[in-house]
């Protein structure tokens, strides 16, 4: 079984939980993760099957969340998770005042992680010194926030918003959470997030962990093609001999391509990975374009399937 699968997590699963039951489910041993999700979030984790988990470092880092923030709570992990740590009434909120705020949290900004979170710092994850009692900041980085989209507003006491937040990978919505209420000096922390998108995979096309149970009783589970998980990476197709020096782990001459590509832009497919297939549809790999010391142009393998 080889492919991937757009898996819908369940809420209190961890990513790993989630590759747990797959085993047992699919009866195979070789299954990776696109990325994390944590234990109280839900929605969509791209799952990949057999020697398709090769193919994970190509998947596209866009991401998409439905989040709930709220505001007059601080926590320790920044999520209900947590322990409390400051709460104070926050009813003089208002949506105008989010409405200010909200662009700062757009475009190329700079974050700070969860203190409770996967990222290592000197080796070790961040959640796994906090709960050794030391807690380590972690270092400032750069993410990518497209869009946030404000879906829902709930004044009261503890007063909480609802968005639609389009991001690129690494990004932190419980940072988000956080460093938004600290901007509108009431404090907030993350009570909701469901991730609606992942690379090419959707909530909509997602299946639960009893739906799948529910297909593969009734033989109707298929794999997502690679070609079909990987649909932002160009594909270049090969004839029969080019295939075989492809099988072989050979580099292909750039001319040569052009038979059934005339459309190849060479100084495009350096910049990026392209997929591989036969001019019949049978998937190949991974390649990418290059110039060789002896000035000739290639296709490189970089992932042959077989």
């Amino acid at each position: 079984m080889q492919g991937f699968l757009n898996l819908n997590k369940p809420v209190g699963f961890t990513s790993h939980d989630c590759v747990a039951k797959l085993r047992k489910l699919l009866r195979l041993k070789r299954i990776g993760h696109g990325g994390t999700l944590d234990p109280a979030a839900t929605g969509v984790l791209p799952m990949a099957l057999g020697k398709a988990t090769r193919l994970l470092q190509y998947l596209s880092h866009q991401k998409a969340y439905r989040a709930r923030i709220r505001f007059g709570i601080t926590t320790s992990t920044d999520d209900l998770e947590g322990e409390i740590l400051t709460q104070q009434a926050a009813a003089g909120l208002t949506l105008a005042e989010i409405q200010s705020a909200l662009p700062q949290f757009m475009g190329t900004i700079d974050q700070i992680p969860p203190s409770y979170s996967a990222i290592q710092v000197g080796g070790k994850r961040l959640y796994e010194l906090a709960r050794a009692g030391q807690l380590v900041e972690a270092p400032l980085r750069q993410v990518e926030v497209q869009q946030i989209q404000i879906l829902d507003w709930h004044p009261g006491e503890f007063p909480e918003l609802e968005l639609a937040i389009t991001c690129g990978g690494g990004t932190y919505i419980r940072s988000i959470a956080r460093d938004l209420g600290a901007v509108l000096e009431t404090g907030g922390t993350l009570t909701g997030l469901i991730r609606t998108q992942s690379s090419s995979f959707h909530l909509a096309e997602s299946l639960t962990l009893e739906e799948l149970a529910e297909q593969l009783e009734t033989g109707c589970f298929r794999p997502i093609p690679p070609a079909v998980a990987l649909p932002h990476l160009p594909m270049i197709r090969l004839l029969e001999a080019q295939t075989v020096k492809w099988r072989q782990g050979q580099r292909l001459n750039w001319s040569e391509l052009l038979e059934a590509n005339p459309q190849l832009d060479f100084e495009t497919l350096s910049q990026t990975p392209a997929q591989v297939e036969r001019i019949d549809g049978e998937y190949l790999g991974i390649g990418q374009a290059a110039a060789l010391e002896t000035g000739e142009l290639a296709l490189i393998p970089k992932l042959v399937w077989d």
